[in-house]
């Protein structure tokens, strides 16, 4: 019998890949379900799971949620979304430190939709995306779903951000194309948990401003998913004002997400925000993002975005969830120091961490030792050069030992495979 030719379209063959995060909830719930969950870490989830090891909500955010009508919940939202929301994400994302620019803001399905739109709007078929070689996973499967190559450069030179490497790399491609998306992932960059200082922001916009020559447009995408998950709210926010200052053909676009500041993972409810010195800019910012709405999703979730809406329409509410957020926090803080010092006692080298969801293990075949370590019943996921664990995620009582245990199975596989 004949292979069956594929149905779908040529550049779509090979396209499926299994998502390894779910891949290893899933071996994580199954073994859960064989051996006792007591016996199992989970250090996949991206999501915060207080010490129970129950996903958490901001208890502010449900009841605000559970108080909406539900003429507004099941109502559609405008493509753009609603205004107040608009309002309140722009107020969420900067607070004290909004640039003095023109800024715009189109409601999106999270982060990701931000992403997709970026790439869709600003860069042609066969471009390439710029991002770090440690970055979250789906960055490249955005790029080349839209049919766009994916470049990386090194993040770190040493434990401090490699600046150099990220110049070479946009000087390159701006030589073979007119545009260039630059996604940067911080404060709290997934999966190492680096938080880019002023300095290094200053850096990086006076090599765009240098880079950008006319002809050339360089759209950075800053990836804020853990805005909120820093240990000091106004540092994370403080490089913000600095987007202000720089030419037409540099656009700075953030990326905001509900997900993790507000606890509403599967509510899908983001927002993308351009800053331009450019009314002009700013207003095609709006329009051409608009209608990459409407052609790939049409609009957002109206409950979930009245929620955002609602909380910035009170003080005391956004106190409220300042509080409840700042209590998590230090539950995820307190999981990463005591990983920290044991993997430092035990010799295991780790990614520069200072905040956030997550923290990075470089090691040579990840994908063996998360193999040896699921034998242990411990659930990770292998990155291309290392491994990521979900400090937000595994509770204190199972972080403990944890980074032994990681050492080991690194020290077997390297054994295993000098033998």
């Amino acid at each position: 019998m004949s292979k069956q030719m594929p149905i779908a379209a040529p550049h779509t063959w090979g396209k499926y890949t299994p998502d390894k995060i779910f891949t290893v909830v899933s071996k994580a719930t199954q073994a859960k379900e064989a051996y006792g969950r007591e016996v199992v870490v989970n250090g996949a989830p991206g999501t915060f799971l207080d010490e129970t090891e129950t996903i958490y909500c901001l208890p502010t955010v449900e009841s605000v949620y559970r108080s909406i009508p539900m003429n507004e919940v099941v109502a559609y939202s405008p493509l753009e979304g609603a205004p107040d929301f608009l309002e309140a994400a722009v107020q969420h994302v900067f607070r004290e430190f909004r640039p003095a620019a023109h800024i715009k803001a189109v409601a999106t399905p999270g982060g990701t939709g931000a992403l997709h739109n970026i790439v869709a709007n600003y860069t042609s078929v066969g471009d390439a995306i710029l991002s770090s070689e440690w970055c979250w996973g789906p960055y490249k499967s955005i790029a080349e779903d839209a049919l766009r190559k994916f470049e990386t450069f090194s993040l770190f030179a040493g434990d401090r951000f490699n600046l150099e490497e990220l110049e070479e790399k946009m000087t390159a491609l701006l030589a073979k194309q007119e545009r260039l998306v630059v996604i940067l992932n911080t404060p709290s960059h997934n999966p190492t948990g680096y938080s880019m200082t002023n300095d290094e922001w200053k850096a990086v916009l006076n090599s765009a401003k240098k880079l950008a020559m006319p002809g050339r447009f360089i759209i950075l995408a800053i990836d804020v998913a853990y805005l909120d998950y820093t240990e000091d709210q106004s540092a994370s926010r403080s490089f913000f004002p600095l987007l202000a200052d720089l030419p037409e053909n540099v656009l700075p676009i953030i990326c905001f997400s509900m997900s993790k500041s507000f606890t509403l993972y599967g509510q899908r409810v983001g927002a993308m925000i351009g800053v331009s010195p450019n009314a002009q800019i700013a207003d095609e910012f709006f329009e051409t993002n608009q209608i990459t709405c409407r052609a790939s999703w049409s609009s957002i979730n109206r409950g979930a975005s009245k929620v955002l809406a609602t909380i910035y329409a009170n003080p005391e509410l956004i106190k409220q969830c300042d509080e409840e957020r700042a209590a998590a926090l230090n539950i995820i803080k307190s999981r990463a120091a005591l990983f920290s010092s044991e993997a430092k006692a035990a010799g295991l080298e780790f990614l520069p961490y200072r905040s956030g969801f997550f923290l990075t293990i470089p090691c040579q075949k990840p994908e063996e030792v998360c193999q040896v370590l699921n034998k242990a019943n411990v659930f990770l996921v292998p990155l291309a050069k290392g491994i990521r664990i979900s400090v937000c995620a595994v509770p204190t009582s199972k972080m403990s030992g944890l980074a032994v245990k990681i050492k080991k199975a690194i020290e077997r596989v390297t054994v295993q495979g000098n033998q």
